[in-house]
């Protein structure tokens, strides 16, 4: 950023930091020891699809490379979820196969393309919750459905709460978007 832009106030887009992905297992316990919300063994990414061979070719090669448990999942939005499903227990192998998602797509040039990652949870009572990861900012946020197009706020903002600590939260609630519909939610 030049002195012309911060004369003007502009400023750089925040760099995704994949690696943030990672503090999610450690997340998740302390998500689970404050609320009683465990980890629900599915995560997706979300991205636009490119036109092309090359793009299909490199979306086949991650289900290959991730092997049994993923699978591609459109929404109405025009946007392409790939969901992967792994034993509840096992986090970090979630949050590994997701950074390897989003790694591989931002190494072949479809950085751009990204927009979330989100790894859900449930809790004793069947609330759902999904920690979002936006790919664009480096931050997270929680969302929490509660039917149709409705979103139980108060929890969400519970959630703020306990994760502050844990993970870089978007700190512009206009940033929280919900993410109606989203595969494993």
């Amino acid at each position: 950023m030049g002195w012309f832009d911060a004369l003007l106030g502009r400023s750089k887009p925040a760099r995704p930091d994949l690696d943030a992905l990672f503090a999610l297992p450690s997340a998740a316990v302390t998500l689970q020891a404050a609320t009683g919300f465990t980890p629900a063994g599915v995560g997706s990414v979300c991205f636009r699809a490119a036109e092309g061979g090359a793009f299909v070719q490199l979306e086949q090669d991650i289900q290959a490379l991730l092997g049994t448990g993923t699978e591609l999942a459109p929404d109405s939005y025009g946007y392409t979820w790939l969901v992967v499903r792994r034993p509840a227990e096992d986090v970090a192998s979630l949050v590994t196969d997701l950074h390897a998602v989003n790694s591989t797509l931002e190494a072949n040039g479809f950085g751009p393309s990204l927009l979330c990652s989100l790894v859900t949870f449930a809790d004793p009572r069947g609330r759902r919750l999904a920690i979002v990861y936006l790919y664009k900012q480096g931050t997270f946020y929680p969302f929490a459905p509660i039917g149709g197009t409705q979103r139980d706020n108060a929890l969400e903002l519970q959630m703020r709460g306990v994760l502050a600590g844990e993970l870089k939260i978007e700190p512009d609630l206009a940033r929280w978007f919900p993410v109606w519909g989203a595969p494993g939610l």
